[in-house]
């Protein structure tokens, strides 16, 4: 069974490396040699990551020549962004609610008070 995008959008950003791979492509392409330069991990390892970040659709590699290059691609998280917009617009139109609710009754017990 294929996860959905969100799911692998999620799965992707799970681990501190692969944000850390997304973040250093915020600035520009790079080579996977440059992206695993930081890590005290093997350039193997990285790949491995680089392949999650790719089925989620968070990068796009290309290659030139001997060079393998990779981008971000920020379209899935405008979609997962979207995704939990509709989430926090719910507990913000649920915190108001609450809010409502306490002034109203704190006025009652400030009313009955006096």
């Amino acid at each position: 069974m294929t996860a959905d995008p969100v799911s692998l959008v999620f799965a992707a950003l799970a681990d501190p490396t692969r944000r850390a791979i997304l973040a250093r492509l915020a600035s520009g392409e790079a080579t996977v040699n440059e992206l695993a330069a930081p890590f005290p991990v093997s350039v193997q390892a990285i790949s491995k990551h680089l392949n999650v970040l790719e089925r989620a659709g968070l990068i796009v590699r290309t290659r030139e020549a001997q060079w393998r290059r990779c981008r971000l691609d920020p379209a899935p998280l405008r979609t997962l962004s979207e995704w939990v917009d509709q989430y926090r617009r719910l507990w913000d139109d649920r915190y108001d609610t609450l809010d409502d609710y306490l002034r109203d009754l704190k006025e009652r017990r400030d009313g009955t008070a006096q």
